[in-house]
C-alpha cells in the first residue's frame, strides 16, 4: 500500500518522466540481484532513403549506448557553437552527427569494405564537373542518391578524383593490369558497371561483393574489366561450386547478366519492379 500511495503521489504531482524513474527504482529495489540483460540485444537503427536522396531514421539504444552517442555528439555541438548561432537543438545535433561521420571517415581508422577504406563515392561526367551550371540530377552517390552538379562539385572540392573513360554506351573501358589481385581503380570500374551482385535475383550492394574472375586467373584469365563480375560472398561461393554467370553485352542495360545452374539450365527471375 505504501508503494501504491507513493506512486500515486508522484503521478499526481510530478512530470510523467519522473514517474517512470521512480517505478524503475522500485523494480530495482525488489530484485537488486536479478539478471542484467544484454544491452546490445535491444539496440535498433533503421534508415530510410527518400526519392531525393535524403534519409530519415530512428534508433533505440540502451542507457550506456545512448550515453556514448550523446557524449560524442555533444562534444561536437559544444566545439562548434559560433556566436549568434540560431539553429535549433535538433539542427545542431544533426550537423554534429554528420561531422562525427566525416571525422571517422577522414581519420582512416574505420574497417575496410572489401579491401578499400570506406569513403563517399560520387560519380559524374567530366563535363558536369567543369561546367559552372547546376545540372540537376548530374551525379550519383555510392548508395544510389542523385545529386546536382553543384552539390557534387562541393563534395569534390576536398576529394580524390578518379578518372574513368567510358565507351559510347556509358560503360567503363578496361582499366586493369595483368595481376591476380584486383586493384582499387579496377574495382571502382566494376562497381560502376555492375552496381550490385550480378547473380540472378540478388541485389546485394557493392560493399558486400567480391570481384570474381569469369575465367579463373590460374587458367590464364586476365584481371580486367571484361573478365570481372561483382558477386556477394554467398553467390561467389556458389559460382565456385558449379554455378556460372555470363555477361550478354547484346542485352539491354539491367539484363546483361545471365546465371546458370551446374546442370546448364538458366536461372530466370522476373524483372524487379
Amino acid at each position: 500500500m505504501r508503494v501504491d500511495t507513493a506512486l500515486a503521489t508522484v503521478a499526481a504531482t510530478q512530470p510523467h518522466q519522473r514517474l517512470g524513474e521512480v517505478v524503475h527504482r522500485y523494480l530495482d529495489a525488489l530484485d537488486p540481484d536479478g539478471p542484467e540483460p544484454d544491452p546490445t540485444e535491444g539496440r535498433r537503427l533503421t534508415i530510410a532513403r527518400h526519392a531525393d536522396g535524403s534519409i530519415t531514421g530512428r534508433f533505440d539504444l540502451d542507457a550506456v549506448g545512448g550515453e556514448k552517442v550523446q557524449a560524442a555528439l555533444e562534444s561536437i555541438v559544444q566545439a562548434s557553437r559560433p556566436k549568434g548561432d540560431l539553429r535549433t537543438r535538433a539542427q545542431q545535433q544533426a550537423d554534429a552527427l554528420v561531422q562525427l561521420a566525416d571525422n571517422a571517415l577522414a581519420s582512416g581508422g574505420l574497417p575496410f569494405l572489401r579491401r578499400v577504406k570506406p569513403h563517399v563515392i560520387v560519380t559524374m561526367h567530366l563535363a558536369d564537373l567543369t561546367d559552372p551550371a547546376r545540372g540537376p540530377g548530374a551525379a550519383e552517390t555510392g548508395f544510389g542518391a542523385t545529386l546536382s552538379a553543384a552539390r557534387a562539385r562541393w563534395v569534390a572540392c576536398d576529394a580524390t578524383l578518379t578518372r574513368l573513360v567510358l565507351n559510347p554506351d556509358g560503360l567503363p573501358l578496361d582499366v586493369g593490369r595483368e595481376q591476380r589481385i584486383v586493384p582499387p581503380h579496377l574495382r571502382k570500374a566494376v562497381e560502376r558497371r555492375d552496381r550490385h551482385c550480378v547473380f540472378a535475383g540478388c541485389g546485394a550492394p557493392t560493399h558486400w561483393c567480391d570481384v570474381h574472375h569469369l575465367l579463373e586467373w590460374i587458367n590464364d584469365g586476365e584481371t580486367s574489366l571484361d573478365n570481372s563480375a561483382l558477386l556477394c560472398e554467398r553467390h561467389h561461393t556458389k559460382v565456385h561450386h558449379g554455378f556460372r554467370v555470363d555477361r550478354d553485352d547484346t542485352a539491354p542495360p539491367g539484363s546483361r547478366w545471365r546465371t546458370y545452374r551446374p546442370d546448364g539450365t538458366e536461372i530466370l527471375i522476373h524483372p524487379r519492379m
